[in-house]
């Protein structure tokens, strides 16, 4: 990351109040041509203030040394500059502290104050020495000179580096404030990646969360039906030879079923997933989410089973040997798929765990069609100890699933034993 600001300045590990050590050198630099040139012109100075000429060295050079800390105090640059001007010393620095100035990060009125301080002091001297020289004879020259010199050189030592210093101090403020922007556009962009990955992640979770529900449903009931069928077969084979017949057919027949939902459901896994691996090292981790998310809103729009088809779905455990009764309560009416869906897996899974875990045991699924809501409840009685069981095993995932999906359409979900030490499963659905 770019640094800007204090930690731009901190990081160059300059001396001092420089930010740069070739600033530092840059400065010092100045300061000694600066101490060279007052200290020359303050020969001539002490020769017309009378005082000894080694005095006028000095004060030159120690003058001229005040230039090293431009950057740090430019106003007292200006000031010296502007204080030594009547001793016709110290354009340098006058040109470079006014440059300085401009450049600072100043009020603009204190910029404008010292600019046109200094421009009035030069103005004045250069006035009076055209005044003198001519005087004198050494320029033979119209009056109108002794002004237009005075105007041209004051303006002259003063504009240019006022102006190039309010340039530079603008193009310096915009390159900092466009590094900052970049120093945060780029902060935002990692967050926002960041973010990105985790819906991508809550996504590929949940659509994984929603695949397993499916096919815990579309397989569960319809094996275990197979299982019960299977064990039937086997208990009725010799007694019975028509009622293997009808058996071992109707194992077919959910057999045949299973595995059409199943290919169905693969089906669409693959439709989906194809051509798609090849552009996921290139597509940003924010079209996962969205890409996820309309997926799972596909999938939960597609056409599944619905409450027309639970009398059937009724027979078909009817058929397996289970005792089993349907009451329906209110006008029956067509509902969003989703919510006939829904209604439909919780009575399947209700019914294959009492295949699972009660067989034999006397069952009552009950259907409610209310105003604004449908109800629906699986309830068993407790099995008979001599009621034979399939053995079917237990993922322990049926009534979470249930949960879940009921829970999703903001709806209620209980389930626990009876009092009479059967089992109840109840769930009750928004209509819309």
């Amino acid at each position: 990351m770019t640094a800007t600001g204090e930690e731009h300045v901190t990081a160059r590990g300059g001396p001092w109040w420089w930010a740069r050590r070739r600033s530092a050198v840059f400065d010092v630099s100045l300061a000694v041509v600066s101490a060279l040139e007052c200290a020359l012109e303050g020969i001539p100075f002490a020769r017309d203030a009378g005082i000894p000429v080694a005095a006028g060295v000095v004060f030159g050079l120690l003058a001229g040394s005040v230039l090293v800390v431009r950057r740090r105090w430019p106003i007292a640059v200006v000031l010296v500059s502007i204080a030594i001007t009547p001793a016709e010393m110290g354009f340098l620095m006058g040109v470079v502290g006014l440059y300085t100035l401009a450049a600072a990060e100043l009020p603009r009125r204190i910029i404008a104050s010292l600019a046109g301080m200094s421009l009035v002091g030069t103005l004045i001297v250069t006035f009076v020495k055209t005044r003198q020289d001519m005087s004198r004879g050494d320029l033979d020259i119209g009056d109108w000179f002794v002004p237009f010199a005075a105007i041209t050189m004051s303006l002259g030592f003063t504009a240019p580096p006022v102006l190039l210093g309010l340039y530079v101090g603008a193009r310096r403020r915009l390159m900092e404030s466009l590094r900052e922007r970049a120093d945060s556009l780029e902060r935002e962009l990692q967050l926002l990646a960041e973010r990105a990955e985790e819906r991508a992640e809550w996504a590929r979770n949940e659509e994984r969360t929603r695949i397993a529900r499916e096919m815990h449903d579309v397989v569960a009931h319809r094996v275990s039906l197979m299982v019960v069928h299977a064990a039937a077969l086997q208990a009725v084979a010799r007694k019975d030879p028509e009622k293997a017949v009808r058996n071992a057919a109707l194992v077919g027949d959910m057999g045949r079923q299973a595995l059409t939902e199943l290919r169905e459901m693969l089906g669409v896994l693959r439709s989906g997933g194809d051509g798609r691996r090849a552009r996921a090292a290139s597509v940003p981790l924010v079209a996962v989410g969205v890409a996820a998310a309309a997926a799972a809103s596909r999938a939960a729009d597609d056409e599944g089973p619905c409450l027309a088809e639970i009398e059937e779905l009724v027979g078909q455990s009817a058929a397996a040997g289970m005792v089993v009764a349907l009451s329906v309560e209110g006008d029956a009416r067509s509902y969003a798929p989703l919510v006939e869906q829904t209604a439909y897996r919780v009575v399947q899974e209700a019914l294959t765990n009492v295949h699972k875990h009660a067989a034999g045991a006397k069952t009552y699924v009950r259907l409610a069609h209310r105003v604004s809501e449908i109800a629906m409840q699986v309830e068993n009685e407790p099995p008979e100890e001599a009621a034979s069981s399939a053995r079917l095993p237990s993922g322990g995932n049926g009534l979470v699933g249930m949960k879940e999906r009921v829970s999703a359409l903001g709806g209620v979900f209980v389930s626990g034993p009876t009092d009479a030490g059967g089992f109840r499963v109840s769930a009750v659905i928004p209509a819309s």
